[in-house]
């Protein structure tokens, strides 16, 4: 990898690190400052998990069914690694492959600390929580589907694990480090999020009620 130059993007018309000049200044200090990224983050995902869970209300047909929920996971897929990734926290991870034809991961992330100071903590906060929420469901349909030996649709909820673990796995790739076991990631974020819980407990005023907002696994 070190070895390899990393190439430009073919459809990276505005380059990575610098939307935040294209942000439009009136949002500043709003609730959400991608409104409409923030929605189809969760929309495109959040759509393929009532039809599947409510497709036989409609049609009788699996194989209706079936594309629409596959249509949506794609949509979903394209959507959280090319957009909402890159405009809600600052992450990235892509695939090349070299002259020599040999495949490369690339995990990118936006991590200074003037670029951290503007994101928008909401977004943040429903980024992280759709990532890792969404696949949980799935894999307690993937537990339905094999307990009722409902094969068919036991296809179906492998490639919407499928789709949704890639991206979960690629941005805890990118805000851990590419290079970092995902195991000693996981360690060293439980002994922060203690090691900041203790400081807030030791510097809180006498009385004082204990904080409510706490931020959710895996993020920047």
């Amino acid at each position: 990898m070190a070895s390899a130059t990393v190439p430009l993007l073919d459809d990276d018309t505005i380059p990575f690190g610098e939307e935040d000049d294209m942000r439009d200044p009136s949002r500043a200090g709003q609730k959400y400052t991608h409104p409409y990224v923030t929605f189809f983050h969760l929309f495109f995902r959040g759509a393929a998990i009532v039809i599947y869970m409510f497709c036989g209300w409609f049609s009788d047909s699996f194989i209706t069914s079936f594309v629409f929920v596959v249509l949506f996971l794609s949509a979903d897929f394209w959507t959280v690694k090319n957009i909402s990734g890159r405009l809600l926290v600052g992450l990235r991870w892509w695939n090349y492959v070299d002259d020599d034809g040999v495949s490369h991961w690339v995990f990118e992330s936006k991590n200074s600390e003037s670029y951290q100071s503007r994101v928008n903590k909401n977004e943040q906060r429903i980024f992280w929580l759709g990532l890792i929420l969404c696949p949980v469901f799935w894999s307690l349909f993937f537990l339905f589907a094999l307990f009722g030996l409902k094969f068919k649709w036991l296809l179906l909820v492998m490639i919407a694990i499928a789709l949704n673990a890639a991206n979960l796995y690629g941005y805890v790739k990118c805000n851990y480090g590419a290079s970092k076991d995902l195991n000693s990631a996981a360690t060293d974020f439980v002994k922060t999020q203690l090691f900041k819980n203790a400081v807030d407990i030791m510097t809180r005023p006498s009385g004082a009620p204990p904080p409510t907002n706490v931020r959710p696994t895996g993020v920047v």
